[in-house]
C-alpha cells in the first residue's frame, strides 16, 4: 500500500508553530505519512496575491486529507471567508466538533464528552441574497435549507453515534419560530431518526439547548443542527472544556476531509512560542480516527491527557508557564 499523503496548510500567526508541533507528535507516534505543504490565507496572499491559490486547491483535491492551522481572512469588502470557500468548493457538508474534558485544565466541568455535528454548507451561511438597501437603512440575507442537505447531515450524525457507540442524538432547531427552514430541518431529521431505533433521538429548541449546556452539560452526547446554531453551540461546548485551545474541528465531505484548529491565528502571540498546540494535536487525532488508525489516535490522546493532567510543562492557558516547544516535548517524551 502506498503512503498516505497529507496536505498541510500551516496557516497564519501561531499556525506554523502549532502545526509543526502536531506533525512532530504524529511522527513520534509512528504515523508514516508524506506531507505536502501548501499556503493559504495571509501567507499565500503575500506570496501569490491570492488567499487560496490554485496549487493549494489542487493539493487538497489530490490528497483528500488536509491538516490545517488557523487562517486569517482580511477584514473588508471583497474577501470571502477562506473556510466557507473551502467548504463549498469541496462540498464538506459535515462539520464535526468533539469536546472532551481533560483533567488539569481550568474548565468548570468534568466528564464532558459531546460531539456537535453541524450542517456546513446551507442555512444562514449559504451567503444567498445578502443585500443592503441603497439608503443603507435595511439589510437582508436569506437562509436556505434543503431536504437533501438536512437528510445528509442527520444521517451523518446518527451514523457517527452508532459507530462511536453513543446513546443519544439531540436535534437542535428553532422550528417554533423559523417554521419553514428550521421546520424542514426538524421534520427531515425526525424521519432519519426513525431508521435508527437503537439510538435515542431528542429534540431541543436552540435557546433551551444553550441553557441546558451550561446547567447540565453531561446530558448531551451527539448534537446535530444547522449551520448558524452549530457554529454558536460548538463554541459554547468548547467553553465547557477549557476554551478553543482544546477544541478541534473536522470538515468532512463524501471523499475529502479537512482537519483544523478552530481558534483564530492569534497574531499578538505569533512567533513568541506561547501557544497551546492541543487543538491541532486533537485535530490530528480526529484525522487518525477518520483514517481508521484508532490505536495511534488513542496513543496520542493518552500522552496529551497525561501531560495536561500532570501539569508537566503546560502552557499559560492551562495554568502553566511554558511555551509551545516545551509542551510538545512533554507529549513527545510520553510517546
Amino acid at each position: 500500500m502506498s503512503k498516505q499523503t497529507i496536505t498541510v496548510i500551516k496557516g497564519d500567526g501561531i499556525g506554523p508553530s502549532i502545526v509543526e508541533a502536531a506533525i512532530q507528535v504524529l511522527e513520534k507516534a509512528g504515523c508514516d505519512f508524506n506531507y505536502e505543504y501548501v499556503d493559504a490565507g495571509l501567507t499565500a496572499l503575500e506570496k501569490t496575491g491570492e488567499l487560496l491559490p490554485q496549487a493549494t486547491l489542487d493539493a487538497i483535491a489530490r490528497n483528500k486529507i488536509t491538516l490545517k492551522g488557523p487562517l486569517t481572512t482580511p477584514v473588508g469588502e471583497g474577501f470571502t471567508s477562506i473556510n466557507v470557500t473551502l467548504r463549498k468548493k469541496f462540498n464538506l457538508y459535515a462539520n464535526v466538533r468533539p469536546v472532551i474534558s481533560f483533567k488539569g485544565t481550568k474548565a468548570r466541568y468534568e466528564n464532558i464528552d459531546i460531539i456537535t455535528i453541524r450542517e456546513n454548507t446551507e442555512g444562514m451561511y449559504s451567503g444567498h441574497g445578502q443585500t443592503v438597501s441603497e439608503d443603507g437603512q435595511t439589510a437582508m440575507a436569506s437562509s436556505i435549507v434543503t431536504k437533501e442537505g438536512a437528510r445528509r447531515i442527520a444521517e451523518f450524525a446518527f451514523e457517527t453515534a452508532r459507530r462511536e457507540k453513543r446513546k443519544k442524538v439531540t436535534i437542535v432547531h428553532k422550528a417554533n419560530i423559523l417554521k419553514s427552514t428550521s421546520g424542514l430541518f426538524l421534520k427531515t431529521a425526525r424521519e432519519v431518526a426513525q431508521q435508527y431505533p437503537d439510538i435515542e433521538a431528542q429534540e431541543m429548541i436552540v435557546d433551551n439547548t444553550c441553557m441546558q449546556l451550561v446547567m447540565n452539560p453531561q446530558q448531551f452526547d451527539v448534537i446535530v443542527t444547522t449551520n448558524l446554531f452549530g457554529d454558536i453551540l460548538s463554541d459554547l461546548c468548547a467553553g465547557l472544556v477549557g476554551g478553543l485551545g482544546m477544541a478541534p474541528g473536522a470538515n468532512i465531505g463524501k471523499d475529502c476531509a479537512i482537519f483544523e484548529a478552530v481558534h483564530g491565528s492569534a497574531p499578538d502571540i505569533a512567533g513568541k512560542n506561547l501557544a497551546n498546540p492541543s487543538s491541532v494535536i486533537l485535530a490530528s487525532i480526529q484525522m487518525l480516527e477518520y483514517l481508521e488508525m484508532k490505536d495511534k489516535a488513542e496513543k496520542i490522546l493518552t500522552a496529551l491527557r497525561d501531560v495536561i493532567a500532570s501539569g508537566d510543562r503546560t502552557t499559560r492557558d492551562l495554568g502553566g508557564s511554558f511555551g509551545t516547544t516545551d509542551f510538545t516535548q512533554a507529549v513527545l517524551e510520553r510517546l
